[in-house]
Order: structure tokens, then sequence, then C-alpha cells
């Protein structure tokens, strides 16, 4: 089975790859996450104490079969992809700044309607910029976006327009947090309604299509865009308040169909056919 280069950059993925590579993530953090959901649910009364690498399912799914396909060269193209920097470099502006500014306007409605938000950093704003290194190294997009924007999205987007590439990935990357909602340790998750969270999540990964297709493929303003989005949320705790929590998800609607109308559900950010790089 071999792999050749994406428009955007990424594998030249089939629909048996595609499969695969879904069934190998969900698998891998099912498997994990599986046995914490079945104690907390009183199915089973013990479980094996096993390493918390759930989060890690969609980027070894990834490695996994582009080190099949096209062994080491793809492993390291791959990697490669996290590090480009062939393109204009005001998108990794957008990546880092668009979520803030998304979750800042929900926090000024927090304000306005009377809840008064709790800042555990405000002593030690030093906090602040370790956090963002920490979740970028280990609170999702390392675990997560070589697998959907580095093997999944390309070859759905060839197929389904990179609108519905966007929103396939989406649905796809909110289905597999659904057992983290029924774990009490995931504490971000537990008990939080699974449906806003859905449309949140399907939204940014349209956003996030449009920034990786503008950036030629790489995976960077990707990566950073999705520590950007769990910082923000992590550091204004919005979600603490019904009416902000509303206002983030029609701030991330409004400036979806912003994006959609101006960049076009058929390109979304895509300019032409761009050349894997060796």
């Amino acid at each position: 089975m071999t792999h050749t280069a994406s428009r955007s950059g990424g594998e030249d993925v089939g629909i048996a790859g595609v499969v695969t590579f879904l069934v190998l993530t969900f698998a891998w953090s099912w498997g994990f996450w599986g046995p914490k959901v079945l104690l907390a649910q009183g199915v089973v009364e013990g479980v094996p104490v096993l390493p918390n690498l759930g989060a890690f399912g969609p980027t070894v799914a990834a490695f996994l079969l582009v080190a099949y396909a096209n062994g080491f060269g793809g492993v390291r193209r791959l990697a490669g992809r996290a590090i480009r920097l062939d393109y204009p470099k005001q998108w990794i502006l957008v990546a880092l700044l668009l979520p803030p500014a998304i979750v800042g306007g929900a926090l000024a409605v927090a304000v306005a309607t009377g809840t008064t938000p709790t800042f555990p950093w405000a002593d030690q704003p030093i906090v602040l910029p370790i956090a963002f290194v920490w979740i970028l190294l280990l609170g999702g997009p390392i675990q997560e976006e070589f697998g959907w924007r580095g093997y999944l999205l390309d070859p759905l987007q060839e197929r389904l327009t990179p609108l519905g590439g966007g929103l396939a990935v989406g649905l796809v990357w909110a289905v597999w947090h659904l057992p983290l909602f029924y774990i009490p340790s995931e504490t971000i998750y537990y008990d939080s309604p699974f449906l806003g969270f859905a449309v949140s999540i399907v939204l940014l990964s349209v956003l996030t299509t449009w920034v990786y297709n503008s950036t030629n493929g790489s995976l960077l303003p990707a990566l950073l865009m999705h520590t950007s989005w769990n910082w923000a949320q992590g550091m204004f705790p919005v979600l603490d308040s019904d009416p902000a929590s509303l206002a983030m998800v029609g701030f991330l609607l409004a400036v979806t169909l912003v994006v959609v109308v101006y960049s076009g559900p058929k390109r979304l950010g895509r300019t032409g056919v761009v050349a894997r790089p060796d």
C-alpha cells in the first residue's frame, strides 16, 4: 500500500485508510477510557490501572499507518509538517489570537450578565505561558492533531469539499471525546452537556480546516490553534456562566459563517495544488 502526496501536503489516503485510521484511533482511546467509564457507571467494581495514554489515539494511529505505507520517510514527513513555515506568517497570529478573541467576547457577556469569573492564576500570571506549553504538549494538540489534520482531513475534504471535510472531522472529533463525559476525574467534561461541546468542536474544526488549508498543509498552525482554544477556555472560565457559554457558541458560529462565506465552502483557504516537501 503506497500513499502519495495530497494537495495540501499530507498523505493521499484511500477509503480503506480512513476506515483503518478510525478503527485504530477509537480502539486505542476508548480502550484506555472504556474501563474507567464502566467503573464510574458501576458496571464493574475494579479495573486495571492503565496509563493515561487514551488521548494519543489519533496521533498513534496516524504514525502507525504512515509508517506501514511509507516507512521512515513517511513518518519523517508527517512529523516535519509540525515545523513547516512555508506560508504567510500572519496565519500564526490568526491561529493564536482567534480563539482567545472568541472566548474573550463570551467572557464579556459573563461579566455583563452578572457572573464574576474567578481566575486561579490572578496572583501568578506566569502560569499563563506555562499552561500554554503544557496544553500544547500534554493537553490535546500533540496527541490529536497529527491524526485529525495530519491524516484524516485531507482524504475527507478531497471527497466532501473542504467544508464537508471540516464538518466530518469535527463530528468524529466530538464523538471520540464522548467517554470523557462519563469519567468523574475528567472534570472539564464530566456531567457537562455533550451537545454544546459537539457543536463547538465541529465549528472549531471548520475554522481549523480554513487555517490548515491557508498554510500549505502545515500542522504548526493547527497545533497552535488547538492549544490556544483549550488554553483560552481553561484560563478564562466562561463555561461557568450559561449566558457566556451560549454566547461563545454564537460567536464561534458567526465567525465560522463569515469565514465560509468569504473563503467559499469549496475552497476554504485552498489556493491550488501544493507539493509535499521531501
